[in-house]
């Protein structure tokens, strides 16, 4: 027995008493409804004003604004298809009021209207945030990770390289001064010898002059002839690049061409997970209950020389500084642990050989234990103990810079008599009494640092440390699918990281 297939009602030329309200066709709820709940609370007056008016009508920037964080909400990167969005989804119709702005204007509002002001727009997210109870600002959990950058990974420059290559002009510039002086051996009055020193491509094009006019009328080799004729056509070019790109560099060790604010850094993101090098940014986070209260980019590849400048960041956003930081052991140095102490900011801060010493104190099993770290110390003679028990006497100080400048001091110790010792062999392989180096002030705050991490507080705050951040690195990357930028230069790139993290917030939140 069959029945009838009742179809429902579908006639496109329908016709509608009223048309339908954009608004009635979204839910309360809907994450397009936060975004535009929370951009319209914020205070947006200083980029505005960047807006000198004139001409043609432009488009709100907190409409702008609302779409463009949105977009990135919804993991929509490129502004072409943000543009298609606009004409086709009805959350971007719905929230942009049916303005159709292009790619052009989306792209020239997120390059260059943003810079400089999305950092304190981001700011003002954060605050309602914590005002509505989902973040505090006192306990910060911090990590790095790095984002490739939108530059062509096969075209680089490596600072190395510029040293060899301006080495080898002078050693040539050398060796075509030689051959000069052959010239002139059976001569008396040979010719002042030039400056071969490669600086400056005015004072390489005056060497090879002066080389050129100590063998005016001279019958010279052709191949001295032809390769004078290319150092004056490349040489003094080559130097002026070298230079451009040194200034460029700065203390880095290596960039990319296409964009020369990144740096080349290894990262795990292929397919192989083998560490390749490629163009890129080292995101720097803080981080509370997942939500991200401030971030930074530094251009060197290890996040340890990061950390003051990211606190420094942190307190200047906020008038505030935070109670407590807690890192992994690519912190700890002496230079953080100092910073820290200073601010009067509590450090759960591990440092390296941290799980290590662990280890050791609970197996009992020491794997060097001539190591200087397991030496016996007495603080009030100033005087270490070798394993044989032997004082090794105080003999001096010395001091070391690190790369970002900060000051070490370095204290000496010497054994008196190292012959004859049963235990040389193991203790001290070079000539002479054994001699170990000492920080003292690094030795004492890894021991401030150590009881803090071994408090149940410290262990607490560590274990968050791992759910809490790393969390928020793996929603950027892999639900959110950014791991790549599209802009170029820090400026530009600053920008697009603060629209990630206001959408890594905002998709977090429940606004009421």
């Amino acid at each position: 027995m069959s029945r009838n297939v009742v179809f429902k009602t579908y006639d496109q030329d329908q016709l509608s008493l009223l048309p339908p309200s954009y608004d009635d066709l979204i839910p309360k709820n809907h994450p397009v409804r936060i975004v535009n709940t929370i951009i319209d609370h914020l205070d947006i007056d200083k980029l505005t004003k960047t807006y000198k008016g004139g001409g043609t009508s432009s488009y709100h920037p907190r409409m702008l604004l609302k779409v463009i964080v949105y977009a990135y909400l919804r993991n929509l990167y490129s502004s072409r298809k943000i543009e298609q969005a606009l004409q086709e989804n009805i959350h971007f119709m719905w929230l942009s009021g049916q303005s159709t702005p292009d790619h052009n204007t989306i792209n020239d509002f997120r390059g260059k209207r943003l810079k400089g002001h999305l950092k304190k727009i981001f700011n003002q997210v954060v605050i309602l945030l914590s005002e509505q109870g989902y973040l505090s600002l006192k306990d910060l959990y911090v990590d790095g990770t790095k984002i490739e950058a939108n530059a062509n990974r096969y075209i680089f420059v490596w600072a190395k390289s510029i040293k060899t290559n301006r080495g080898k002009i002078t050693k040539q510039l050398k060796e075509l001064w030689t051959y000069v002086e052959k010239v002139y051996a059976d001569e008396e009055q040979a010719p002042n010898t030039p400056n071969f020193e490669a600086i400056d491509p005015a004072q390489v094009s005056q060497t090879i002059d002066q080389i050129n006019q100590a063998l005016e009328g001279k019958e010279i080799d052709k191949k001295v002839k032809q390769k004078l004729g290319y150092a004056k056509k490349n040489w003094p070019t080559n130097i002026a690049k070298y230079n451009r790109q040194e200034e460029q560099l700065g203390a880095r060790g290596s960039m990319s061409k296409t964009d020369p604010d990144a740096t080349f850094m290894r990262m795990k993101d292929d397919h192989m997970q083998n560490g390749q090098l490629k163009p890129g940014y080292n995101l720097q986070a803080a981080t509370n209950n997942q939500f991200i209260v401030n971030y930074t980019l530094a251009q060197t590849t290890a996040d340890t020389t990061t950390l003051i400048d990211h606190v420094e960041d942190f307190i200047e956003s906020y008038q505030n500084i935070p109670d407590s930081i807690t890192a992994d052991a690519g912190y700890g140095s002496e230079e953080n642990y100092t910073d820290l102490e200073d601010k009067n900011i509590e450090a759960f801060v591990k440092y390296n050989y941290f799980h290590k010493e662990q280890r050791e104190e609970k197996t009992g099993k020491v794997k060097n234990p001539f190591a200087a770290s397991k030496l016996y110390y007495n603080d009030q003679t100033d005087t270490y103990y070798c394993p044989m028990g032997q004082a090794m006497r105080h003999i001096g100080d010395y001091k070391r810079e690190t790369k970002t400048g900060y000051q070490q001091t370095i204290s000496r110790y010497q054994a008196g008599n190292c012959s004859g010792c049963p235990l040389r062999s193991s203790c001290y392989k070079a000539k002479g009494n054994r001699i170990v180096e000492r920080n003292h002030n690094l030795v004492r705050l890894k021991a401030i640092a150590k009881q803090k991490l071994l408090t149940p507080e410290g262990i607490a705050h560590r274990k968050q440390r791992c759910w809490d951040v790393e969390a928020v690195f793996g929603n950027i990357k892999q639900n959110m699918n950014f791991k790549r930028f599209m802009l170029r230069g820090i400026d530009k790139v600053e920008t697009e990281i603060g629209l990630i993290a206001m959408a890594h917030n905002l998709k977090k939140a429940k606004w009421a």
